[in-house]
């Protein structure tokens, strides 16, 4: 272990081997680091925060504080982060309220610099939350999802796997899976083919989503038309599923 002979790590702190603390960082009682985590210079890691192994901790970072809710009342709640995650400067995250007990942030995930992760948030694995991303509380991310820089999404909002948002864009409905959103306001644009074509989907698997998404985005059908359509005449693949069972479940609508 290494720790700056200025930085203030709590007694009650949990650090395992191979972490190191940087210069003016402070760790908070209660807090769990995994190994092999770096925590990088003025850091502060606030009570009920638990970090995974071979994460990054970058310059500025303050993991863990009081929820911005004024419904919070002190309760006992987490900041939950697996594993080789990677948070860059002045990024914000803070722990959960009464409602969801927790903030979870998954493996494998990018946070940009001067990102905002709000009370509640669940992230997925392999998400990437570009430059000064804002979320608000109880917004849902799932795996492999990529938000591009200065996107503000809306509360209890849901960001389907694989999904991609242009910069700049104002998220207020749920993006389902698969598809790429932009504009203002914000609107499918097509299918996230660069990432599905990353990520080693079949040819045959984008071109049964390509006609899924013709159906649900570019023809004259209402949404509950157009996912009849899409159950009756398309290929029922594990991707078709995932798009069908996103849309029935989508609390506050989704992006048309």
């Amino acid at each position: 272990m290494s720790i700056h002979s200025s930085a203030i790590v709590n007694p009650g702190a949990e650090l395992s081997e191979n972490v190191s603390v940087g210069p003016f960082s402070i760790v908070e009682d209660g807090v769990k680091v995994g190994a092999g985590t770096v925590v990088g210079a003025h850091v502060l890691i606030a009570k009920g925060t638990n970090i995974g192994q071979k994460c990054s901790i970058c310059h500025g970072t303050v993991l863990g504080t009081d929820p911005q809710d004024l419904k919070y009342r002190d309760e006992e709640t987490t900041l939950e982060i697996g594993d080789r995650t990677v948070i860059r400067e002045f990024a914000s995250l803070n722990r959960g309220t009464n409602a969801r007990k927790k903030t979870v942030v998954g493996s494998d995930c990018l946070i940009m610099t001067y990102a905002h992760i709000a009370h509640d948030c669940l992230i997925g694995n392999y998400v990437i939350i570009e430059n000064a991303v804002n979320l608000s509380g109880h917004v849902t991310v799932e795996d492999f999802a990529i938000i591009g820089g200065v996107v503000p999404v809306h509360q209890f909002v849901k960001i389907g796997q694989h999904s991609f948002i242009g910069g700049g864009s104002r998220v207020s409905k749920d993006v389902p899976p698969f598809i790429k959103a932009a504009g203002e306001p914000l609107r499918p644009v097509g299918l996230n083919l660069v990432g599905l074509r990353r990520r080693g989907f079949s040819i045959q698997t984008i071109a049964v989503l390509k006609k899924a998404y013709r159906i649900l985005f570019r023809s004259n059908l209402n949404t509950s038309q157009a996912m009849e359509r899409i159950s009756n005449q398309l290929e029922q693949r594990e991707e078709i599923r995932i798009l069908l069972e996103f849309i029935v479940n989508s609390q506050r609508g989704i992006v048309k």
